[in-house]
């Protein structure tokens, strides 16, 4: 093992337990996947087949389009 470990403890004597929740937060937050992508917009034909899905109420059903 010629390299530099990518996590130090400069500090202290972390549990096993900490170690390992440190290296799930590190390892979350340099993914490269958009974690919050959003659903693709249904076009007007797929809605007019599906009104629920439209997240459209009641209230809305008088409204221009």
């Amino acid at each position: 093992m010629d390299e530099e470990p990518l996590v130090n403890v400069v500090r202290g004597t972390p549990t096993p337990e900490e170690l390992a929740a440190l290296v799930c937060v590190v390892a979350g937050l340099s993914t490269s996947t958009d974690s919050h992508s959003r659903r693709p917009e249904m076009s007007a034909w797929t809605r007019s087949a599906r009104p629920a899905a439209g997240g459209t109420s009641w209230r809305g059903s008088a409204l221009p389009r």
